[in-house]
């Protein structure tokens, strides 16, 4: 008798664990879809500044070597 109260208190937990809402689990999935989209795009953004910032530190460097040619060129 005791090992069928258990069974049966065993087979509830379970039932009613394994009902959820449907809305909820397809809220929850376009939640993570949507965060994953949005990581996806600030990736692509820091590629982009990255290349950005590696481009913009090349013409720096242009630069500071024309200057210093400009003051090397230049009589004291």
């Amino acid at each position: 008798m005791r090992s069928s109260r258990s069974l049966l208190a065993a087979a509830v937990v379970v039932c009613t664990a394994g009902c959820t809402n449907p809305r909820a689990e397809a809220a929850t999935a376009q939640a993570l879809n949507d965060a994953a989209n949005e990581i996806g795009g600030l990736k692509n953004d820091v590629a982009q500044l990255q290349t950005d910032l590696d481009s913009l530190r090349s013409v720096v460097a242009r630069q500071d070597s024309v200057i210093s040619r400009i003051v090397a060129a230049t009589p004291k």
